[in-house]
């Protein structure tokens, strides 16, 4: 026992390498991983007490558990007996081939990284770019639902900003996980994304066991709780309109809903619109080419933030106008399906998407963008703020969302001519103000964004005229 033994140094250093990685796998990966594990559970027991809907644990699992949770579900494992003889192929690769799109598209939610630098980033963007608008009485929506249904955030796709807003803006209240496209698939942004607990998804990939795999990771995440924010129109506008819904994920929430389970899935319609989209160009040029493919290159965002960054430094840096965010009526699952049984997806998703609309905020630029794209020439800056006051009466009559400075609608109509002015898009000259030659795609885009509250708006009755008693009673009354 106690001779000498004589090893090659190269076996040597074999040997204690396999001694500290049984050593690290054994006794020390399991003690740090227990170390940040009990951290996590404290930051998320804390954050629990001042969200009003509280993190669910299916959001904390651990990522490997919930892949393999996906994987061996019965629905998805009835899928890759299908595909294995659809394709003839053994079921073991089918196998496989399920457990890659369920490692794509689970995420990796870290509540340290969403309530810790993601949500300064979100808050430090939306503050720093754009003057944030959100109405009280979507407040008062907000705290209303039902504590224990599971929300699902509807948007309109207007910008990449919108992500970060709608981030910034529900984070006191709970932790969002968001369906995002192939556009985000990209290092080191993948990684963050799917730390912020969003989950990918490919739009335009037809495999059926890849669908079956994509709707039972949305109907467990619904079955469990977790607040979802989801874009129906599957891109962003290309020409500025709310534009139809595409029903993949509404119709994987809706199939799978049962009342009897005791959770209510509602609907949280939210309109979001801007003064100034960042992407504006880069979207029309997509519209103009026929294709959705964005052609932003590198140079030109790295040369973009660079501007925005001396600008900043050197004191001369105004914000891009207003981001206004409005939420619609929420719609109850479990009520719609009592009180239109055979609407089905198609009825809901019509049902979203108007709420949607009518909760569109107003906003300085897409007003004066409205006016001046539906006039016959030249206007004179009184009969644009004329024709913007009596769309404005309308609007609030009907109830939409109106955000100008001061709720002053002259002062409003000429800072958006101002902001459109200073990006060549609109001019004055004789005659008033006028669409600069060329940009009558770009004026069109912003005064697309409230042209169906126009439209409806046109279609009401004129206002009742004052009786001679209410013209007699003091303002103050």
């Amino acid at each position: 026992m106690t001779a000498t033994v004589q090893l090659p140094l190269w076996l040597f250093v074999l040997i204690l390498a396999f001694a500290a990685v049984t050593f690290a796998s054994h006794f020390l990966f399991p003690s740090v991983r227990w170390f940040f594990r009990r951290r996590m559970e404290r930051l998320v027991s804390e954050l629990n007490k001042r969200l009003e809907r509280p993190i669910q644990p299916f959001k904390l699992m651990r990522r490997q558990d919930m892949i393999n949770r996906l994987t061996y579900d019965p629905h998805v494992m009835e899928a890759v007996v299908e595909q294995s003889r659809e394709k003839g192929v053994p079921e073991s690769v089918a196998f496989e081939t399920a457990r890659r799109y369920a490692r794509e598209i689970v995420p990796a939610f870290s509540a340290a990284t969403y309530f810790g630098p993601a949500l300064r980033l979100a808050r430090g963007l939306s503050r720093g770019l754009y003057k944030v608008r959100l109405g009280h009485h979507d407040e008062d929506v907000l705290r209303a639902l039902d504590p224990r249904a599971a929300v699902v955030f509807v948007m309109n796709h207007r910008s990449n900003m919108d992500y970060v807003l709608v981030t910034y803006l529900v984070a006191e209240r709970s932790a969002l996980s968001y369906a995002v496209g192939e556009w985000a698939r990209i290092w080191p942004l993948q990684s963050l994304i799917r730390a912020m607990g969003a989950y990918f998804i490919r739009r335009r990939y037809m495999s059926p066991l890849y669908r079956r795999v994509l709707a039972r990771y949305v109907q467990m995440a619904t079955h469990e709780g977790v607040t979802q924010a989801i874009f129906p129109e599957g891109g962003l506008t290309l020409d500025g309109r709310v534009g139809p819904a595409k029903k993949g994920l509404l119709h994987y929430i809706a199939a799978d809903f049962d009342p009897r389970r005791g959770r209510d899935v509602v609907f949280v319609p939210v309109a979001l619109n801007y003064d100034r989209v960042l992407e504006d160009r880069v979207l029309l040029e997509a519209r103009t080419a026929g294709e959705r493919r964005f052609r932003a290159r590198l140079p030109v965002i790295l040369g973009f933030v660079g501007r925005i960054a001396w600008q900043r430094l050197r004191g001369r840096f105004h914000r891009f106008g207003y981001a206004g965010v409005s939420f619609g009526a929420p719609l109850s699952l479990e009520t719609f399906l009592r009180e239109a049984p055979g609407a089905g997806t198609d009825g809901l998703a019509l049902a979203l998407m108007e709420r949607i609309r009518a909760a569109m905020p107003v906003l300085p630029v897409p007003l004066a963008a409205a006016v001046l794209h539906r006039a016959d020439g030249p206007m004179p800056t009184a009969a644009l703020v004329a024709q913007a006051e009596e769309w404005v009466a309308a609007f609030r009559r009907a109830g939409c969302p109106v955000h100008l400075p001061g709720g002053d609608v002259g002062a409003a109509v000429r800072e958006g001519l101002e902001a459109l002015a200073i990006r060549s898009i609109v001019g004055k000259g004789t005659g008033g103000w006028r669409v600069v030659p060329g940009e009558e795609a770009m004026l069109a885009f912003y005064a697309a964004s409230i042209g169906h509250l126009v439209d409806a708006v046109a279609a009401l009755p004129p206002a009742p005229e004052p009786t001679p008693a209410e013209m007699r009673r003091p303002s103050g009354a």
